[in-house]
């Protein structure tokens, strides 16, 4: 793996746990509002756990196939052609990419809540 694609696993996983940490700040904050208003809030709050568990799963999804497709290489299963396996790296990279950017945009919605 080269460093690039090591940073931008380990910027993902930073990522991930800091808004796993902000869900739990915020659940612990929704649990103090007063009964009438906490529904809105659990809601979102619920949609929000939602979103982090769909994200999780993208980045494990990514994070597997990439590593499956680098031990078959390393292995020498030359099944795949190389522009296949190429394809495959192209979207599982962009896969990562979207992933980032919506664990961006969740974050930044969950720091701005």
């Amino acid at each position: 793996i080269s460093d690039e694609k090591k940073q931008m696993v380990a910027n993902v996983e930073k990522q991930l746990e800091e808004a796993r940490e902000l869900l739990e700040q915020m659940e612990l904050e929704v649990r103090e509002i007063p009964p009438q208003s906490r529904g809105m809030y659990s809601s979102r709050m619920r949609s929000y756990k939602q979103e982090m568990g769909k994200l999780e799963a993208d980045f494990k999804r990514s994070r597997i196939a990439y590593s499956d497709e680098v031990r078959n290489e390393l292995l020498g299963d030359d099944g795949n052609s190389s522009e296949n396996q190429r394809a495959h790296l192209l979207d599982n990279t962009e896969r990562l990419e979207r992933s980032s950017r919506r664990l961006e945009a969740g974050y930044q919605i969950a720091v701005e809540t």
